[in-house]
């Protein structure tokens, strides 16, 4: 026995180790393969669910090629379509749901968080220093922030919008003339407008309804809570708590320095937080005024007051950064304010006009604050090319790929709408200028028109592509400071 004994112990000492291994082999990869890895699993499980599940219409044969599109478009929170929404039945509605869940810039920065806790827990462990156990206790505290965060923004979405449906007979009318039920609506689009996704469960998108203007503001609110007004809102979160509660975490987690030293880039200074509401408020302000001025008796804003043009010129300027919802036909308006849209979906999300140099700034987008993977990157964005370098590179790429339709349909495959696609899903706006049979030179007694995006008449080759480019753009924050080691002089 007391050999049997000596055999099977095993030092306290190396049992730790043999168990901290698999921890030890995930902190040292870099946060970029990571991501990656996680966006990739996220789709592909997507795409099974979505392929097994019962459609809508049995006898429509949907492409696997268009399913794993619409898969990665929803976990990447894009909104690029190549199928009809409507196709959907309600279980892959919940689906697609869940994937753009997944793939919100909320959760994931939640799960980033939760590993960098981990991370810093070995740390914490081994010396005894106050300074380091305010600093996991903090980091705890604001990993409870964000969930509740999460989860008020999203149930008090859902009771504004049912409440709304259901108050209101337009809106009640809408669904049940295409068959979809008012809870699966409601979750669908308070998920998909909190992510910034811009999927709505109608094939027209917000076009139904244009006219309901307190429902566009309701998910205005959403859309600016889930991404370019996240930092301030959470900020604003900590302080409120802080003030009912006084405890010491929130109190350092409202030092400036703190959201950087937690490797949380979502927790921004306050001047940085003050200053970025400003950025986005000005970016709309302009939007709407040009929106105004160019559109304002447009037929896509026809059967509409003062009032509602204006929320709805709000609305629209609002979704250009990120969200991808729209109550107009992008086709339809005038060039300026489309080039305008392709420079807003060009801009990351946390853009800012920051006039006092401070080293937040600089490190707004890095994720990993260890040291050996700063030295890998630095390496790494001398050697990349800048962003538009890249995106340059997509649009000679796709115009190979579709050279055939560009010559043999101009009007619908002109330079400026493949652009907009292209910057569409780099941004993963989902913003696109749709396809239209009547603008084709040489008619197709056979083309019918749909609500899918401008994508859904691309070649397969163009799709894979565009896929390629959703990727690229969900982690544009490794390698937005590509480029520097280039110079044009």
């Amino acid at each position: 026995m007391q050999c049997n004994a000596m055999m099977f112990s095993v030092s306290p000492h190396r049992r730790n180790r043999a168990l901290q291994s698999p921890h030890i082999i995930l902190f040292k990869v870099h946060p970029f393969w990571i991501q990656l890895t996680y966006f990739i699993l996220v789709s592909s499980l997507g795409f099974l669910a979505l392929k097994f599940l019962p459609q809508k219409n049995s006898a429509l044969r949907l492409k696997n090629l268009d399913v794993f599109f619409t898969s990665v478009s929803a976990g990447t929170v894009s909104s690029m379509s190549t199928i009809e929404i409507e196709a959907f039945s309600g279980a892959q509605l919940l689906v697609l749901t869940l994937l753009m869940l997944l793939g919100g810039e909320v959760f994931t920065s939640m799960l980033a968080l939760q590993l960098k806790k981990h991370k810093q827990s070995p740390k914490t462990n081994n010396t005894s220093l106050p300074t380091n156990f305010l600093k996991a206790n903090s980091m705890r505290y604001l990993g409870h922030v964000v969930l509740a965060y999460l989860i008020l923004s999203h149930a008090s979405g859902y009771a504004m919008i049912f409440a709304y449906i259901s108050l209101i007979p337009n809106a009640r009318e809408v669904l049940h003339s295409k068959g979809i039920n008012a809870h699966t609506f409601t979750i669908f689009t308070v998920v998909s407008s909190f992510t910034n996704c811009g999927f709505i469960p109608t094939n027209e998108n917000m076009m139904v309804f244009k006219t309901c203007s307190a429902l566009l503001l309701m998910i205005i609110t959403l859309i600016l809570s889930g991404n370019t007004l996240f930092p301030p809102c959470l900020r604003s979160f900590i302080w409120l708590l802080e003030r009912l509660t006084r405890r010491e975490e929130f109190a350092y987690l409202l030092k400036d320095d703190n959201g950087e030293l937690l490797g949380f880039a979502h927790l921004l200074p306050g001047l940085h937080s003050v200053m970025l509401a400003l950025t986005v408020a000005g970016f709309v302000v302009v939007q709407v005024i040009l929106f105004c001025c160019m559109e304002w008796g447009s037929e896509g804003l026809e059967g509409m007051n003062a009032y509602q043009k204006i929320v709805g010129a709000f609305f629209q300027s609002v979704n250009s950064r990120h969200a991808g919802e729209s109550i107009v036909d992008l086709s339809a308006i005038s060039s300026a304010i489309l080039v305008l849209y392709i420079v807003m979906m060009y801009l990351p999300p946390y853009t800012c006009f920051l006039p006092i140099e401070q080293q937040q700034q600089q490190q707004l987008l890095q994720n990993d604050d260890d040291d050996d993977a700063k030295k890998g990157r630095d390496v790494l964005e001398k050697l990349i090319f800048s962003e538009l370098s890249y995106l340059s590179i997509f649009t000679i790429i796709i115009c190979i790929t579709e050279r055939n339709n560009i010559s043999q349909d101009p009007l619908n495959f002109n330079v400026l709408n493949i652009v907009t696609e292209i910057i569409s899903a780099y941004g993963n706006v989902g913003f696109t200028t749709g396809y239209s049979c009547k603008r084709q030179l040489r008619p197709d007694p056979n083309c019918k028109d749909s609500w899918a995006g401008f994508s859904g008449r691309w070649t397969g080759k163009g799709k894979l592509i565009l896929i390629f480019i959703m990727f690229f753009g969900r982690l544009k924050k490794f390698h937005l400071h590509g480029g520097k080691a280039w110079k044009l002089d």
